[in-house]
């Protein structure tokens, strides 16, 4: 029973975090009848989501007393929404802060106190009528999430208190409910003494977020449902336990089917109390993320007459998840996490996530060859662990704690008092009663495959006693924890070493002086804006070192949110842009996914890549499939065999293949080697043969690349040219052409085709690219500053002197050549010169003799102007997605096209985006098809190319998408290279030296362009 009454100052206790709450259970639904099963419409839950009456107090002292008494009407208050998060309702403001608590700055409080004078409170009120069919019976109201405590009272009589913001809180309404219209209370209180074991990277919400409703139950209830299916060690067998909690006494049926077929059907008569059921399942079929083959378990409760109370459908999956010899295996075989975190968020409603939106996720991670996913740092609402089991996902469920606010103050002074809940016998009871609640709740799900005690919250004894609670309560699972990293003391809290972000070298330095633990990345390349650089040097150690059993991406989606700019129009806003102090303003954003729509970003291309299943080692004349998953043939997927010429396909055929699990085989292709002159590009490519629940047909898996050339003669130009030599140009005209230079303005001012002008400024060598986060993280930007000078202020002039053109005649072209100041310390020089031919196309070369002291440059090209009406890109080269040097192994070579807005990426903060590498031609053109044509060189080989609306210094002078200028030009950017992009953190990992530009002899870069007209193309 609860207290009497409330107690306000009991909420910074942190002791007390429950009042009366009902026990934990599994998240299993009852119906009334087989119908109702079937239907999915259970008459014993009646949903009280939708209007409720509202009042918003900034903290306890500004609330409406005595508001939850029954005489007081709360009719007139304003109406709120249920389930929503209050500040996506107009009542304070999302705030996103990563490790600081969201109250620092304002009220100096440590644990056991709560902020005071700014601590929103909301009060809630539902009038209802119990319905008809409830009527007379125990009743019950559940809570499946609020943010971060509640308190409830029924017409006027507290009925409970309850905190953990993310599992559900449940209590009985029967002694206080009456006939006619009852009124339920709700105080939610936004911080209270949890709040410090909720210091998650993520914007701080508060209110009831996750559905309420009203619920009864039968005389012969089976409260609490536990399935276990475990096969034995040599999977031939298994024994399916049911473990019943029951209210009264009756009997259950039990019926266990496959695709429709009886499996097992039994009767038992079952007490009051604990009942556990037994059977034997001969050769079950396994679950597995690639083959999630589920099973049918109907339980009928019935009372001792043999009227039917109840009827519970779950989904079993048999599976046997272990640690064997010091790695994990699933079903005998060791198990590589293809992961992604996942925060629960929208960009719509916050941590209130749709079930279209949730499906989505799910859909684009199949489709990606993602195949766990870490609830981080805390369990989600229920209906994910429900598709997870259907569509083939592995999970760590992780219990709702981090404290990284309190340790990191920790490490800074040396005081590990501060530090919550470490040793600390006071918070013991509230973490063990989370991870009871989390365990309770979703222990039957098959895909969840460990449990995890929490995330960064240093170590401690409090969190190995959860460690201890999860292995007491389930021996079909392992427990993980990272913060063990930071405090060794209790070592055994996690069955696996787990660490964030270590390099690759860092993984196999710890595993030669460690291997008793299998090693997984909780959290590694940090998506971060344009990120994910260098990721397959993580997944290629999965396949030489077998502790090395993968990681989870931080993370799955940009948390960002609608808003409008001062035009109205919407964009995706982050921290600070609510007005919130403290902040940290743009890390909220790190998905592989955008916010809002949840489209994939760019870097989704290179995920998918590094995380297939399947390999194809292409050659010319035959490929070399490694089939790489655990449990499935490649007979599963339809292989289709493609070869392209100078990227167009000439020829395509199926390849049937057989390769068994962990094997690899290989097939000769069925067509020969080429011998016309061209490039060729051979594909080998694995696509679904049947639908499943996230892709159709013929959805691509897989795919392996092979490109060879076969020479031919080269082409030259023969066409006539005609000079103009004068005091301030050079002029160079040909049959549909003309060229100027100017001496005075030192560089390349007129291109004209077909009589239109094509350029819009001097082509000017460019250094530069708009920073990254990773860039920023690094400081690339202090550290590579003077290549920003260099490239905005390059000119043929310097104090000491003027540079002019070198003027070299040929028989057939004429080359012009511009000496180039950089502003650098030391002062550099780079040369750019023009050839032109009679065709009109002008050969391009830079030219640079490194300075020791600049050492490498972020990029080393030529920098374009053309008119915004040239909007629309097809190259032939990597794509289809943006590639970067250490970004472009998920890239096929082959003929794409787009608008140049298009290669805008809606990364959050605008930066560097768009480029494609591997280019071998590109064209620009407007609607009617005219534009300019690039082409690589032999000499110099592909190019990186792009065409973006902005210069690198437009993007990078924009924190937001609104902040970027009208549209003016079309500016393209031909390059030798750019350094990759990075992430392997986004605080100062740098970008690997081998993707960085080789500055340590004469660098030169040629490359072709001319202008075009749709009749040519």
């Amino acid at each position: 029973m609860p207290m009497n009454t409330f107690d306000y100052k009991k909420v910074k206790d942190p002791q007390y975090f429950r009042d009366a709450r009902m026990d934990a259970h599994s998240d299993h639904i009852y119906y009334r009848t087989k119908e109702e099963a079937e239907e999915k419409q259970s008459s014993y839950r009646v949903s009280l989501n939708g209007l409720w009456k509202f009042h918003y107090a900034k903290n306890y002292a500004d609330v409406v007393a005595g508001f939850e008494k029954e005489d007081y009407c709360c009719v007139g208050w304003d109406d709120i929404k249920v389930p929503a998060h209050i500040q996506m309702e107009g009542y304070d403001v999302p705030q996103y802060a990563n490790v600081q608590y969201p109250w620092e700055g304002h009220e100096d409080i440590h644990p056991g106190e709560i902020p005071e004078q700014f601590n929103p409170v909301a009060s809630y009120v539902k009038y209802f009528t119990v319905p008809k069919q409830m009527q007379g019976k125990r009743l019950f109201v559940s809570f499946q999430g609020a943010e971060s405590g509640l308190a409830v009272w029924l017409n006027g009589t507290f009925i409970g208190y309850s905190e953990d913001s993310f599992t559900p809180s449940e209590f009985e309404l029967t002694d206080a409910v009456k006939d006619g219209e009852n009124k339920l209370a709700v105080q939610v209180f936004k911080w209270t003494a949890s709040s410090w074991c909720e210091d998650q990277d993520f914007f701080r919400f508060s209110g009831i977020y996750r559905d309420v409703y009203l619920y009864t139950v039968p005389e012969v209830h089976a409260y609490d449902v536990k399935v276990r299916a475990l096969p034995d060690a040599a999977l031939t067998a298994a024994e399916l336990a049911l473990t019943l909690q029951m209210w009264g006494s009756g009997k259950v049926k039990v019926v266990l089917k496959k695709d429709g077929q009886t499996v097992l059907e039994d009767e038992s008569a079952v007490t009051e109390g604990e009942q556990i059921l037994t059977w034997n399942v001969e050769r079950p079929v396994l679950w597995s993320a690639e083959d999630p083959q589920l099973y049918d378990l109907t339980v009928e409760v019935c009372d001792g007459a043999g009227t039917l109370q109840e009827v519970i459908p779950q989904r079993v999956g048999f599976r046997r998840f272990e640690m064997k010899d010091g790695i994990m295996t699933l079903n005998g075989r060791r198990i590589v996490f293809k992961g992604v975190n996942r925060h629960e968020f929208s960009s719509v409603s916050g941590r209130h996530v749709s079930e279209e939106e949730l499906r989505k996720d799910l859909r684009t991670m199949k489709q990606n060859n993602i195949n766990a996913i870490r609830t981080c740092h805390y369990p989600d609402a229920s209906k994910i662990y429900e598709l997870c089991d259907e569509y083939g996902i592995y999970m760590i469920d992780e219990t709702n704690l981090e404290s990284h606010g309190s340790w990191d103050v920790a490490e800074f002074t040396k005081d590990d008092t501060y530090i919550v809940p470490h040793n600390k016998p006071e918070w013991l009871a509230m973490m063990l009663d989370r991870a009871n609640s989390m365990y309770q709740r979703d222990k039957n799900h098959p895909a969840i495959l460990i449990w995890s005690c929490g995330n960064e919250s240093y170590g401690g004894k409090d969190i190995y006693e959860m460690s201890c609670l999860f292995h007491r309560l389930d021996d079909t699972r392992l427990v993980h924890y990272e913060g063990l990293f930071h405090d060794r003391s209790y070592n055994d809290t996690s069955d696996m070493e787990s660490q964030m972000y270590p390099s690759v070298e860092s993984i196999k330095e710890f595993l030669a002086k460690d291997s008793s633990k299998p090693f997984i990345c909780c959290e590694y390349t940090h998506a971060m804006g344009n990120s994910c650089g260098a990721m397959h040097k993580y997944t290629d150690l999965t396949d030489t070192e077998p502790k090395y059993q993968g990681g989870f991406i931080w993370d799955y989606i940009d948390q960002s949110i609608y808003k409008k700019d001062r035009y109205g129009e919407e964009f995706q806003a982050y921290g600070g842009d609510f007005g919130e102090r403290p902040t940290d303003y743009n890390f909220s954003g790190n998905g592989i996914v955008y916010g809002g729509n949840r489209d994939v970003s760019p870097k989704m291309q290179e995920v998918k890549f590094n995380y297939q299943n399947i390999t194809a080692e292409v050659t010319a004349e035959s490929v070399t499939v490694k089939n790489k998953n655990l449990f499935v043939n490649t007979d599963r997927f339809a292989c289709v065999v493609t070869v392209a010429k100078d990227g167009k396909e000439i020829r395509r055929a199926d390849l049937p293949t057989a390769v068994e699990p962990l094997s690899e085989q290989t097939y000769p292709l069925p067509f020969a080697k080429e011998t016309k002159a061209g490039e060729y590009t051979v594909t080998v490519s694995f696509h679904l043969k049947a639908d499943t629940v996230w892709a159709k047909a013929g959805h691509e898996v897989a795919f392996g690349q092979y490109v060879y050339p076969v020479a031919g003669e080269a082409e030259t130009c023969t066409d006539k040219i005609k000079v103009i030599h004068s005091t301030h140009n050079i002029g160079v005209e040909g049959a549909h052409f003309s060229v100027l230079f100017s001496v005075l303005n030192g560089g390349l001012v007129s291109y004209k085709y077909a009589g239109k002008e094509m350029i819009e400024a001097i082509p000017k060598p460019n250094f530069w690219r708009a920073p990254t986060d990773n860039d920023c993280g690094n400081l690339m930007p202090a550290r590579y500053a003077q290549w920003k000078t260099a490239s905005l202020y390059v000119s043929h002039k310097s104090p000491q002197e003027t540079s002019t053109p070198e003027v070299t005649e040929h028989e057939h072209s004429i080359t012009v050549s511009f000496r180039y100041f950089m502003p650098t310390t030391p002062v550099s020089e780079c040369r750019l010169s023009y050839e032109v031919f009679g065709d009109g196309r002008v050969k391009t070369t830079l030219c640079y003799d490194p300075v020791k002291e600049l050492g490498d440059m972020p990029e080393f090209g030529v920098l374009f102007k053309f008119n915004a009406d040239y909007d629309r890109l097809q190259w032939y080269g990597l794509g289809e997605q943006e590639t970067y040097a250490d970004r472009c192994k998920g890239a096929k070579l082959g003929i794409y096209s787009n608008k140049v807005k298009d290669n805008v990426a809606r990364y959050m903060v605008p930066q560097e985006c768009g480029a494609k590498c591997g280019v071998r031609w590109a064209r620009v053109t407007n609607r009617a098809g005219d534009g300019m044509l690039f082409e690589m060189t032999e000499e110099t080989g592909p190019m990186v190319f792009s065409a973006l609306p902005y210069t690198p210094h437009e993007i990078e002078n924009a924190m937001h998408p609104y902040e970027l200028p009208p549209v003016h030009y079309t500016v393209v950017r031909v390059a030798k290279a750019q350094m990759g992009v990075g992430g392997d953190d986004s605080w100062g990992a740098q970008t690997h030296p081998e993707y960085l530009l080789q500055t340590d002899k004469t660098m030169q870069f040629s490359f072709v362009w001319k202008g075009v007209v749709s009749t040519e193309a």
